[in-house]
């Protein structure tokens, strides 16, 4: 539900009115092309996301000025004229909202040690039984992507994880327990909408509400989760402890950690986790409540960021400072991008193949685009696949109920399994187990990964096939 709309009093969407020369559009998907491929490097060419997708925001707009396929003119916005930068409303900054809201209110919670209380209670709870360890690390790991981010959620369990194998004894299976955890994370980050960026992109474009997203997708992640975690017992070879004196002293040396360590104020603690509950059903009832349906998800992250903040009310710089705001630029970015892709029909040429796949049957055109959805994602960042798929889905008039939408949600998310730049938390996971001296390639990862993440698609597959379809 887009606030803001492109107000073209005298002639319709550029798109619509006027055929876009071939050799234009061919022009602008090499410039997406060159994005891609970019973002893809980012690490060889040392440059920040916000500045390659800035980068060819610039240059597009320029371009496409230029080749005068833009709409230039005034925007509606509350039923009143306002002339405005054509980039502006190409923005869509509901999402960007409600990313904003929620690193602020996640990084204010976590200074309570909300999170860090339940992972080391969970740590106490195995009694340091390898198997029932990774087992509820592996619970902690999708719960804490889905209600935090994948990065956050990946850096606590990771972390904790090596204090804890080492004070056990059991440093052999670390590399198992990082891998499976790394991703785990793309598992929990399909559990909410706001779960994870290409969540929020496709799920606002087909109007899902947070509840009808949970619902539809925790059946899969709950089995995705449990297939994964039995995997990486088995082929990890995580053994239980043998006799009940190896438990005894296991059980001891997990209860000296201190749950209360991270807690500076028990009023704090409980206020956060108050507001964390509260903050989880206002996101899952925002449709339906009075005057908060009208402003939305993105109101709904602010306001509760400006309570929590209000905690630390003469130092609130400090978290604005530690923002990710790498991330809200290139959003910013890569909206304006897709915008102007849309009106150098560039979009509409990557429909005719997604129209195509689509035109080999329900069935088969469903689960293409899930498989060529992970494809892509593992290579390369997939918040720009998202933001175009979603698009074209949009354009084309696919229903919320259509289960390509789930294709992409599922492709979207389970690509960065495949590789270990697929996704920021595997590249997290890969950095934690490289800190620790663990030898571990690309390739090696590849290997590695790979028979979880073919298992993992194939289920997604059959899911949105057989139960979402």
């Amino acid at each position: 539900m887009p606030p803001i709309q492109l107000l073209l009093a005298s002639t319709a969407p550029a798109s619509e009115t006027h055929e876009v020369p071939l050799t234009i559009t061919l022009v602008f998907t090499g410039l997406l092309v060159g994005m891609i491929l970019c973002l893809a490097f980012e690490e060889k060419i040392h440059a920040k996301k916000s500045l390659i997708a800035g980068v060819f925001a610039v240059v597009s707009l320029l371009l496409g000025t230029a080749v005068h396929i833009l709409p230039f003119g005034p925007v509606i916005v509350g039923g009143h004229e306002i002339a405005m930068p054509i980039y502006i409303p190409a923005i869509d900054w509901g999402v960007i909202a409600i990313i904003l809201g929620s690193s602020l209110f996640i990084d204010v919670t976590s200074k309570s040690g909300l999170f860090t209380w339940i992972a080391i209670k969970l740590t106490k709870a195995s009694k340091g039984e390898p198997r029932r360890l990774l087992w509820l690390y592996g619970l902690m790991t999708v719960v804490f992507s889905a209600v935090l981010n994948n990065v956050t959620a990946m850096l606590i369990v990771g972390s904790l994880t090596g204090v804890s194998l080492k004070k056990l004894g059991r440093e052999q299976y670390l590399l198992g327990f990082l891998l499976v955890e790394g991703l785990l994370t793309n598992i929990g980050g399909l559990l909410t909408l706001i779960s994870s960026v290409p969540n929020i992109i496709v799920g606002t474009a087909a109007g899902i509400s947070f509840i009808e997203f949970f619902y539809k997708a925790s059946p899969y992640v709950i089995v995705a989760t449990v297939v994964t975690v039995a995997m990486g017992v088995r082929l990890f070879k995580i053994e239980a402890l043998p006799d009940d004196a190896a438990r005894e002293q296991a059980a001891l040396q997990v209860e000296s950690f201190d749950e209360n360590d991270g807690i500076e104020s028990p009023g704090f603690f409980w206020f956060g986790t108050a507001m964390t509950g509260l903050f989880v059903l206002v996101i899952a009832t925002t449709s339906v409540l009075p005057w908060v349906s009208e402003l939305g998800m993105g109101f709904v992250a602010l306001g509760f960021a400006v309570i929590m903040l209000l905690r630390y009310k003469s130092s609130v710089d400090q978290f604005y400072k530690g923002l990710d705001w790498d991330l809200l630029g290139f959003f910013a970015a890569l909206f304006v991008v897709i915008n102007v892709m849309e009106h150098a029909q560039v979009l509409a040429l990557i429909g005719t193949g997604l129209a195509w796949m689509i035109g080999l049957g329900e069935t088969a055109g469903t689960g293409l685009v899930l498989v060529s959805a992970s494809a892509f994602s593992s290579v390369t960042d997939n918040i720009p696949l998202a933001a175009m798929l979603a698009k074209i889905l949009g354009n084309m008039g696919t229903p919320s109920t259509d289960p390509k939408w789930w294709s992409v949600v599922f492709g979207a998310n389970l690509g960065g399994n495949l590789t270990p730049i697929g996704s920021a938390s595997t590249l997290v996971a890969v950095t934690i187990i490289h800190r620790y001296k663990l030898d571990l390639s690309f390739a090696g990862f590849v290997v590695k990964a790979l028979p979880y993440a073919l298992i993992q698609i194939a289920l997604a597959v059959a899911y949105v096939l057989l139960v979402l379809a």
